[in-house]
């Protein structure tokens, strides 16, 4: 699973939520490392639907129509072992990395680094991804 679906999914543990609350707490929980659209958290969620990790009720809230998701015990299932996943392939990547991690001249991470993402976004220093 992503980073960017696993906080999607993530983002709904404490509560269902629509598209827009649902790309607000991924930003907030990754402080802002990752910041998905609506138009990206919707078609991750029909996916989500359709493999049964959500359900979807329709509702209107000041005349508009919303889609409220709410995590299923699948959707917690697939979360917990995503994570554990998650984990594991950190702390690999973190053992085999240990000694480009250690340098000195190590640049800090920004927001919006390309965390979520699979393209690197360029450094404003080099140009360089």
């Amino acid at each position: 699973m992503s980073l960017s679906k696993l906080f999607i999914l993530r983002s709904l543990i404490e509560a269902p939520a629509h598209g827009y609350e649902i790309a607000r707490r991924v930003a907030e929980m990754t402080r802002g490392c990752c910041s998905p659209t609506e138009g990206t958290v919707y078609p991750v969620m029909r996916e989500f639907e359709a493999g049964g990790y959500v359900t979807r009720t329709d509702e209107t809230v000041g005349g508009r129509p919303r889609k409220i998701y709410t995590l299923t015990q699948r959707g917690r299932t697939a979360l917990e072992i995503a994570l554990g996943a998650w984990a594991e392939a950190t702390a690999a990547l973190t053992l085999a990395s240990r000694d480009i991690l250690a340098a000195p001249e190590r640049p800090a991470h920004s927001a919006g680094a390309g965390c979520c993402t699979a393209t690197p976004t360029p450094r404003p220093d080099t140009g360089a991804a």
